[in-house]
């Protein structure tokens, strides 16, 4: 059985100590696709929301909201972040990818900062085109590489990304 790292030999939850770990660079990729009506996504290339630019203000979430990670997830670290970004490609007439890149140097990996970018940006597109699709689905949130740190370079076998 592995170890859970976030709770004690008495089962008390607790934040990972990473004083002893050596600080390395450390990058993680995640991304997640929104589903929609074509219509919807057409609306979005134009840029013709009353709310503005939805790509635009969805990167900006996403990098803000990676910002305030140990925030939304209990016993993450707090991280001072080296570099965020959000990428967005139309993959079909219904579907829209967006693709997260965290990295830092420090002790301790960004994978939920990567995850938690595309997550957010994913929620902002459907909060600003919600009022003209209603059926729009948020999935495949997944973690596509991360390298640095014990467990090294770690590249997921399926990966749609670039």
């Amino acid at each position: 059985m592995t170890d859970l790292t976030h709770f004690d030999e008495n089962g008390a939850c607790r934040m990972v100590d990473v004083s002893a770990k050596p600080v390395t660079q450390r990058m993680a990729r995640a991304e997640g696709f929104v589903s929609m009506k074509p219509v919807t996504l057409l609306t979005i290339q134009q840029k013709g929301m009353s709310k503005g630019d939805v790509l635009e203000v969805a990167r900006l979430a996403g990098i803000m909201a990676t910002k305030r990670t140990d925030e939304l997830i209990p016993l993450c670290h707090s991280l001072g972040l080296d570099s965020v970004a959000v990428s967005f490609a139309f993959v079909s007439d219904t579907q829209l990818r967006i693709e997260s890149t965290v990295s830092v140097f420090g002790r301790t990996g960004v994978e939920m900062e990567a995850l938690t970018a595309v997550s957010v940006a994913a929620l902002t597109v459907y909060d600003m085109c919600k009022s003209i699709d209603r059926d729009m689905e948020l999935t495949g949130v997944r973690l596509l590489e991360k390298s640095g740190g014990r467990s090294g370079h770690y590249v997921r076998g399926d990966s749609t990304g670039d």
